[in-house]
C-alpha cells in the first residue's frame, strides 16, 4: 500500500484524472469493438416497403423479439441472416407485408353489422382493387402496383349501361414486354365482371402509356404485337434450321439468320358467284284473257234493246257480225344459284422470308501437326439448301430467298484466362468477404490506436515530472555524485534535483550543443553574481552615499 500511495503522490492529481479518462476511453473503445464483432450479420428482410407495411412488420418483429434495423427512411428492414427465412414465413402467415393495399381482410372486422349497403359496396371495391394489386406485384419486374376500378351502376329508367374500365399504375424494374402488358390486361379483365381487356389502361411510374384502354387494337398496340410475332417467328425458324444443319456440320460450324417481312394491312374481301347451270323455278304466273265484240244493227240505229246485255242484235231488228278473242300469258321466275364469300385477311401475314446460312469448312490435322482447312463440296451445300427450303416452305413467287455460303470461321479467342466465375475460397460469399474485410479494418484501427495513441499517453502519465523536464530540456547539465547513493543533478536553469544513482544512470547523456549552452549560462550567472557582490560591498562601506544616490533616482522624472 505504501508503494501504491507513493506512486499516486508521485504522479499527482492531474495525471491521475488523465489516467482515468484514458482508461474510460479504452474501455468504451474495446466495448464498441466487442459489440461490433459480436453483433449478428444483418440481412435484408424486405425492401421498398410503404410506411404502413413497414410499421406493421416492425410491430410484428418487436412482438416476436427479433432484432432488426431500419434503413432508407423505413423502406428497408434488416434482420439477422440466420433468421431471414423463418421470419419471412412467419410474416407471410400473418399476411405481411400487405403491399400498402387492403384486401378482403377488410371484412374480417366485426364492424360490418351496422354498415349500409353503400359502405359495403365501397369496401368490396377497395378489397377487389387491393387483391388485384397484390396479384400484379407477383409478376416479374413489377415492384409496386395500384389499381383503380370504375364499375358503373345502372341508373333508374335507363336502358344503357356504361362499360366498366380499369386503370393501373405500376413501378417496374426495367421495361415490360408486350406479352406482360397484355397478361396484366387479361388478368384484371378476368377478375372483374363484364370488363374487356381493351378497357384496361396501364401507365408506369414515368408516365409512359403502356396500354391506352381506349378499346381499339388498331394502333401502336397492334403494331407492337405484330413486331413480337415477327421476332418470335424468326427465332423459332432459326432454332429449327440450326438444329437441322447442326446435325450435319456440327453445332459450332453453322450460323443461321432468318428475316421475315410481314404484311400489316388488314383486308376484307367479299365476292358473289352466280351459277347459271343451277336454275330453280322460283314462281310461275299464268294469265288468261277472253274478249268478245259484236257489230251494230244493219240500219245503224241504236236502240235500248240491242244495248242490253245478252241482247241479240238480230232480234233487235236486224242481223250483225260478232268477234271473240282468247289470250293466255304465263310468266315463270327462275332463281339462279348464288354464292357470297366474305374473307378477312388479318394483319401479320408473311410476305417474304429470307434465310442466310453461313457454314464453316472441315479441318484435318496433317502429319506435321498443322491443321488444314478444306471447303465443303458444292453437292453438300446444295443438299443443305434443299433442306432449308423445305423447312421454311419456300415460295419463289412470294419472293423468298435462301443463301448458303461456305466461309472459314475466324479462330475463337482463348478462353482459358476468362474462367467462369466459381465459388469463392472456402465457399465464402460476397457478404462473407465484406464481413471479413470489416473485421480486419477494425483490428488494424485498434492496433493503430494502441500504438500511436494509448501507448504514448500511458508512457507520459507514468513518467515522473522531473524526468520529463530533463528529457524536454535535452539532457542533464551536470551530474554530481553524492553520498548515500544519491546523485545531485543540475538542470539547464541551474536548479538542483536529487535523484538516485540508478535513475541518474538511466538518464540520457546530454548532447554537445546543449552542454555548451548550459556552460555559457553558468558563466553569465557567475558574472552577474560577482557584480551583485561588488555592489553590495560598496553599499555596506558607503551607506550615506548609497542613500543619496537612491533619493536622487527617486526625484528624477521618468524618461
Amino acid at each position: 500500500m505504501g508503494g501504491i500511495l507513493e506512486f499516486v503522490r508521485t504522479i499527482g492529481g492531474t495525471r491521475l484524472a488523465a489516467m482515468g479518462a484514458v482508461a474510460a476511453g479504452l474501455i468504451g473503445f474495446f466495448i464498441f469493438i466487442m459489440l461490433r464483432l459480436s453483433s449478428p450479420q444483418m440481412e435484408m428482410l424486405y425492401a421498398d416497403l410503404t410506411l404502413e407495411d413497414s410499421s406493421s412488420v416492425v410491430r410484428e418483429l418487436e412482438s416476436r423479439g427479433v432484432p432488426y434495423e431500419i434503413r432508407n427512411e423505413g423502406g428497408t428492414v434488416l434482420v439477422p441472416d440466420e433468421q431471414v427465412l423463418r421470419v419471412r414465413l412467419a410474416l407471410a402467415e400473418q399476411g405481411l407485408p400487405a403491399g400498402g393495399a387492403v384486401g378482403y381482410e377488410i371484412f374480417d372486422s366485426g364492424e360490418t353489422l351496422g354498415a349500409t349497403s353503400f359502405v359495403q359496396n365501397i369496401n368490396h371495391l377497395r378489397a377487389l382493387e387491393g387483391e388485384l394489386a397484390r396479384t400484379i406485384r407477383a409478376i416479374d419486374k413489377i415492384q409496386l402496383a395500384r389499381v383503380h376500378l370504375v364499375l358503373p351502376q345502372r341508373e333508374l329508367f335507363s336502358r344503357d349501361v356504361a362499360d366498366p374500365s380499369a386503370s393501373i399504375v405500376v413501378r417496374t424494374r426495367g421495361d415490360l414486354s408486350g406479352g406482360q402488358i397484355r397478361a396484366i390486361q387479361h388478368l384484371v379483365a378476368s377478375a372483374v365482371k363484364e370488363l374487356q381487356p381493351d378497357r384496361v389502361a396501364i401507365v408506369d411510374e414515368n408516365g409512359r402509356l403502356l396500354a391506352s384502354g381506349a378499346g381499339d387494337q388498331t394502333g401502336a398496340a397492334l403494331y407492337g404485337s405484330l413486331e413480337e410475332r415477327s421476332v418470335a417467328f424468326e427465332q423459332r425458324m432459326e432454332n429449327q434450321l440450326h438444329e437441322i444443319i447442326a446435325s450435319v456440320v456440327g453445332p459450332d460450324n453453322a450460323r443461321v439468320q432468318v428475316t421475315s417481312e410481314l404484311d400489316y394491312n388488314r383486308v376484307t374481301q367479299t365476292s358473289d358467284i352466280f351459277d347459271p347451270e343451277g336454275q330453280v323455278v322460283r314462281s310461275t304466273q299464268t294469265k288468261e284473257q277472253t274478249a268478245q265484240s259484236a257489230d251494230a244493227a244493219a240500219d245503224g240505229t241504236v236502240s235500248v234493246g240491242n244495248e242490253l246485255p245478252g241482247a241479240d242484235g238480230a232480234g233487235a231488228g236486224g242481223a250483225g257480225a260478232s268477234e271473240s278473242s282468247n289470250v293466255t300469258e304465263e310468266v315463270v321466275n327462275y332463281e339462279i344459284s348464288r354464292t357470297t364469300t366474305t374473307e378477312v385477311l388479318e394483319a401479320g401475314r408473311i410476305k417474304r422470308i429470307s434465310v442466310a446460312v453461313l457454314l464453316d469448312g472441315s479441318y484435318a490435322e496433317a502429319a506435321d501437326g498443322a491443321v488444314n482447312y478444306t471447303p465443303r463440296p458444292q453437292e453438300e451445300l446444295d443438299q443443305i439448301a434443299a433442306l432449308v427450303r423445305s423447312a421454311i416452305g419456300f415460295d419463289r413467287e412470294r419472293g423468298d430467298q435462301v443463301e448458303i455460303v461456305n466461309l472459314r470461321f475466324a479462330p475463337l479467342a482463348e478462353t482459358d484466362d476468362l474462367a467462369v466465375e466459381e465459388e469463392g475460397f472456402l465457399n465464402l460469399t460476397k457478404e462473407d468477404y465484406f464481413y471479413i474485410a470489416e473485421l480486419a479494418t477494425l483490428l488494424i484501427v485498434s492496433l493503430l490506436v494502441l500504438l500511436f495513441v494509448i501507448r504514448p499517453l500511458i508512457r507520459r502519465i507514468v513518467t515522473p515530472e522531473e524526468r520529463q523536464a530533463l528529457e524536454r530540456a535535452g539532457g542533464v547539465a551536470q551530474i554530481a555524485n553524492g553520498t548515500g547513493g544519491v546523485a545531485q543533478l543540475t538542470g539547464p536553469d541551474g536548479e538542483t534535483i536529487a535523484v538516485s544513482e540508478n535513475e541518474a544512470a538511466m538518464l540520457p547523456t546530454p548532447e554537445s550543443k546543449t552542454s555548451n549552452l548550459i556552460d555559457a549560462t553558468q558563466a553569465l550567472g557567475a558574472r552577474h553574481e560577482a557584480s551583485l557582490q561588488k555592489i553590495g560591498d560598496l553599499v555596506e562601506r558607503n551607506p550615506s552615499e548609497a542613500i543619496s544616490i537612491i533619493r536622487q533616482w527617486l526625484s528624477e522624472d521618468a524618461a
